[in-house]
């Protein structure tokens, strides 16, 4: 039996990003097409993307395009057109929404299954694994119980989100933002009404809370359950994030890459999913990066305060309560080092997020512009660290291990590169031989000269020279062998290089009609929205299919989230723990909308109605 690939997914909002992410030690990164993401800021040009490809095929990594919206009629052509110019670029997947692409006449790419399929019920998950998905990425709200048990029902690999921002809503069941605004989340342009401040008000007009951000979570961080989630049937462990921009991404995949290196380290059932290490000039840490503080969710089940209700933006990291206060500056109790350019950020006594940038520091001392409202006992968070911000734009290197051998042959010699993956290329070199008149210094210029690898992808760690007598070979000679044989060796890599072929796949997605959709009566949530994907649905046995929420025009009634995040649970009102009552229905108000909130409390989710 081989051993098991793990494989650590960054997102990339650009080539550059992506690039970055690969060096830091991807083994896979995700980017988002022109168009159809379900980042519309996250589009990239297919001349960019094959760039990426071509970068990271050098290292076996891999690059997973987004086709991820929904998609209308007038748009399947299009959307046809542009899977297979990827495919023809050699992309390694396409994530997917739209069940249309299942009926379309498309090239043998891999299909996954994105989280915006609603990924969430065993029997959905089982019917895309019947169908023939590839890889479902499961929803973010499930636990590690409920994990296990898909893996047990699947054949599919299992992708999972292990860090980064939270969707509060379950994953392609969220239309708030075009209820609100007309754009629609389902088509990349999600407005993030999340974040917004609303007010909890009950049925009889009394405001609970005043003016929070209700639904704004905190952002996931399962770095210390990363073996639970390999024990649990995942295979691929996804960081969030491509609208984050490259000094976010290499902080993350680095730490991210340490971590799953120690996991592959200690059990030797495991392998990485591609090839390299990185040389890493930081010490990743993901407190000194973008944050809004971390939960591990619903991974262990539910655990208490999984939302930022003060702020939907970035604390970064607790540094310390202050201690003292004068009028330019404070002290702060804290064993972190606080450098001019800091940003750091505080809550005031209205509950309120509010920095400052640290003008100089003196001693222990800040000094800054912005002392509204600080006292001693204020809490100070850091958001910007502007030391490690400079840290990070240091260059994050990736090299391939790689042994070198020259022979001794009749005209010449024969030298030899085979790198870590067995991948190996020979050439022969004319030359006129001269016995090295100081052999062993001679030998020893040859395996100093050999072994320098520059800029390439290569590292190299062992030479061996093989000759019947010591020979003399000029600098200049060894140097145009060297780069010859590691130019033949990076292209010899780059066509053993093989897409996995799911032809097989392919044959079932066509031919598997006797599978059902496990509901006959599919509504709005099923994200319906053009003839393929309901003539998908109707093969596979349903009954009635509701056209998708953006085709509506009448939203009364409708439920525009779903969520496993539930307000009454986070504030201490859940039923099951508390004879506290309160008067319902409850009510989401801002000032554009009032949402009334339905506790399903047999399913454990709250849905938020249009009222």
């Amino acid at each position: 039996m081989s051993n098991i690939k793990l494989e650590l997914l960054s997102p990339a909002k650009d080539l550059e990003t992506g690039i970055a992410a690969i060096n830091c030690g991807a083994d896979a990164v995700y980017i988002g097409a022109p168009q159809y993401g379900a980042r519309a800021a996250a589009g990239n040009s297919l001349e960019d993307i094959r760039k990426l490809i071509e970068y990271a095929h050098k290292y076996w990594a891999k690059v997973y395009v987004t086709v991820n919206t929904i998609i209308y009629d007038d748009e399947l052509e299009d959307v046809r057109n542009l899977i297979t110019k990827l495919y023809d670029m050699k992309v390694d997947a396409v994530i997917f929404q739209d069940m249309a692409l299942l009926e379309m006449e498309l090239p043998p790419v891999q299909l996954f299954a994105s989280t915006q399929t609603h990924n969430y019920e065993v029997e959905r998950i089982k019917f895309l694994d019947n169908v023939g998905i590839k890889r479902i990425i499961l929803a973010r709200e499930l636990t590690s119980d409920e994990i296990k048990k898909i893996k047990n029902e699947v054949n599919a690999e299992l992708e999972f989100f292990v860090h980064g921002a939270l969707c509060v809503s379950l994953s392609g069941q969220c239309y708030m933002s075009e209820e609100l605004t007309g754009r629609s989340a389902n088509r990349g342009e999600c407005a993030q009404n999340c974040r917004l401040p609303y007010s909890l008000v009950d049925a009889s007009g009394k405001v609970m809370i005043e003016n929070k951000h209700l639904l704004s979570l905190r952002d996931l961080n399962l770095s210390e359950y990363l073996n639970d989630l390999v024990d649990a049937g995942i295979t691929s462990f996804k960081i969030e994030g491509r609208l984050k921009d490259v000094s976010y991404v290499k902080n993350i995949t680095s730490f991210y890459r340490q971590q799953i290196d120690d996991i592959i380290r200690n059990n030797n059932n495991y392998t990485r999913a591609s090839s390299g290490y990185s040389i890493i000039p930081f010490e990743p840490d993901p407190e000194r990066t973008f944050n809004r503080g971390y939960t591990t969710y619903f991974f262990n089940d539910r655990t208490d305060h999984v939302s930022s209700h003060d702020s939907p933006k970035s604390t970064g990291k607790y540094l310390g309560k202050v201690i003292e206060v004068n009028k330019k500056g404070f002290v702060i109790g804290t064993n972190d080092k606080i450098s001019n350019g800091d940003g750091l950020c505080y809550y005031n006594n209205k509950g309120e997020l509010v920095g400052m940038y640290v003008n100089r520091i003196e001693g222990k001392a800040v000094y800054t512009d912005e002392l509204n409202g600080i006292k001693p006992g204020t809490k100070i968070y850091r958001n910007y660290d502007h030391s490690f911000e400079k840290l990070l734009e240091r260059e994050c290197k990736r090299k391939i291990k790689t042994e070198i051998t020259i022979e001794d042959i009749e005209n010449g010699l024969k030298v030899t590169a085979k790198d870590e993956d067995g991948v190996a290329v020979s050439e022969d070199f004319e030359l006129q031989k001269e016995i090295a008149t100081n052999p062993e210094r001679a030998t020893e210029t040859i395996k100093k000269q050999f072994a320098k690898s520059g800029d390439t992808i290569f590292e190299i760690d062992m030479v061996k020279v093989i000759f019947d007598k010591p020979l003399f070979i000029q600098i200049s000679s060894i140097n145009e062998m060297r780069r010859k044989i590691l130019q033949k060796l990076e292209g010899e890599r780059f066509e053993k290089y093989k897409i996995e072929n799911p032809q097989k796949n392919t044959e079932q997605r066509t031919t598997n009609s006797e599978l059902k959709v496990p509901d006959g009566n599919l509504d709005y949530k099923f994200n319906i929205t053009n003839k393929l994907s309901e003539k998908f649905y109707r093969e596979h046995g349903a009954l009635e299919i509701e056209p998708g929420y953006e085709l509506q025009k009448n939203h009364s009634g409708k439920t525009v989230m779903t969520c496993k995040y539930c307000i009454k649970d986070e504030l201490g009102l859940c039923p099951f723990d508390t004879d506290r009552k309160v008067d319902e229905p409850l009510f989401l108000v801002n000032e554009s909308r009032k949402y009334r909130l339905h506790f399903n409390c047999k399913d454990c989710l709250m849905e938020i109605v249009v009222d």
